[in-house]
């Protein structure tokens, strides 16, 4: 006879006895014990062996839950499948999946591939994951990912305005799964499902031809042998040094230079007497280039040749006018590089090369002055990062220096008389 609600209520064991067994139907029974347990049990045999599966405690599981709890045994019974070894798979699952989040398989594929990264670059890479991943994905077993995940998580960095950032996500994201596949511990990569430009916005960009970093060296040894005007090669070189836009090179003035700052403040802008820009930043905002100790020394190289002038490059006729805007790419064209190099080049070469030396992406960008600036940002942005970007502009001119000698200079230690 089945089991009621009420019999399973009433129900007791003897003391005289360990337990009793209540039978309801196909299998499923209660299991009362001396001290009071109330327990469901559901008997099945799987390849001619007698079984039992534990189906939870009586009152916390009703007659009703374990009813549906044995049909869905039965069910996965009837499929071939041992239930109780479905229950221990399913739990190993679990264990696996809490030891095994998108965070947890990040973190190690972070350890794995952090190797011969120099410390800066990898510390950024995780960086930005803990900020832009993490909070979304960590926390879900990374067996359980769907491109739907990366989408949306890449969207959300996008719609901050951080384009970059947003191709980086779907970067990373398809390496730790392609991690994660390897380690079985997932079955597949879906982040390689997406192509970045089918979801995320796309910057016009321009192509500016420039010379690849083992080619840099000789560049610079012909910037310094240089044998047209002094004014040019300075220029080259403290574009160089510098790598701001040639329009904000050739504009430069003497007024926006704190030598003993080691600064330079570019202005918003300047207008002409008629109200038309003549001079200044791109983006309209106030833009602070550190001046490295080779950046002053050329600095003062042009203060010589100044006389009292208010640009640092003026014109060959007229010097109240700043020197052309060909100068510089005609003196690249003069020294076999015409095609091959030009000034916006100096910007590219000097972003690839401190990317792939591990300098933080955010820090190389406001250097540039690659900010979406706004009205509000605009008071504040121009310091942005100012201490990292210092840090990084005196390691550039180091760098150059190696490279224009060809090699590593080794200061030996100074003798003893």
């Amino acid at each position: 006879m089945a089991l009621t609600e009420i019999a399973c209520k009433k129900a007791s064991c003897p003391p005289d006895r360990p337990h009793v067994r209540l039978a309801d139907e196909k299998g499923l029974y209660l299991e009362v014990t001396a001290a009071g347990g109330k327990y469901w049990r559901w008997k099945y045999r799987f390849m001619g062996k007698e079984k039992r599966l534990a189906l939870g405690v009586y009152p916390d599981v009703s007659l009703k839950a374990a009813r549906e709890a044995r049909d869905e045994a039965r069910t996965t019974l009837a499929g071939g499948v041992d239930p109780g070894q479905a229950r221990r798979d399913a739990k190993q699952q679990r264990q696996a999946d809490h030891a095994n989040t998108f965070e947890a398989v990040a973190r190690r594929w972070w350890e794995h591939w952090r190797q011969g990264k120099s410390e800066r670059h990898a510390g950024y890479t995780l960086r930005r994951l803990e900020a832009d991943v993490f909070p979304v994905l960590g926390a879900r077993p990374v067996r359980d990912v769907t491109a739907k995940h990366f989408k949306d998580t890449a969207l959300t960095v996008q719609a901050r305005g951080a384009l970059d950032m947003a191709h980086r996500v779907l970067q990373m994201s398809g390496a730790i799964l392609r991690y994660a596949v390897a380690h079985d511990l997932a079955g597949r990569n879906p982040a390689a499902d997406i192509r970045p430009g089918d979801i995320l916005q796309t910057r016009r960009k321009t192509n500016y031809a420039r010379l690849e970093e083992s080619e840099l060296g000789e560049l610079l040894r012909k910037i310094e042998a240089y044998q047209g005007g002094p004014y040019t090669r300075l220029a080259m070189k403290l574009m160089c040094l510098t790598f701001v836009r040639t329009s904000e090179l050739i504009g430069a003035r003497w007024q926006d230079f704190d030598l003993q700052a080691a600064q330079w403040r570019i202005p918003g802008r300047v207008d002409d007497a008629k109200g038309r820009k003549q001079y200044g930043m791109k983006m309209g905002t106030v833009h602070i280039v550190p001046l490295a100790p080779q950046a002053v020394e050329v600095l003062q190289a042009l203060q010589t040749l100044s006389g009292g002038r208010v640009l640092l490059f003026p014109g060959e006729r007229d010097h109240a006018r700043p020197m052309s805007n060909n100068t510089i790419l005609a003196a690249l064209a003069r020294m076999g590089y015409k095609g091959a190099m030009t000034g916006h080049g100096f910007r590219g070469m000097a972003s690839t090369i401190l990317h792939e030396r591990g300098f933080a992406h955010h820090v190389i960008e406001a250097q540039l002055a690659h900010q979406e600036r706004d009205e509000v940002s605009a008071a504040y942005n121009h310091a942005l990062y100012l201490q990292e970007r210092r840090a990084m502009m005196l390691w550039w001119a180091d760098y150059l220096d190696k490279a224009r000698k060809g090699a590593d200079v080794i200061a030996l230690p100074p003798r003893v008389a």
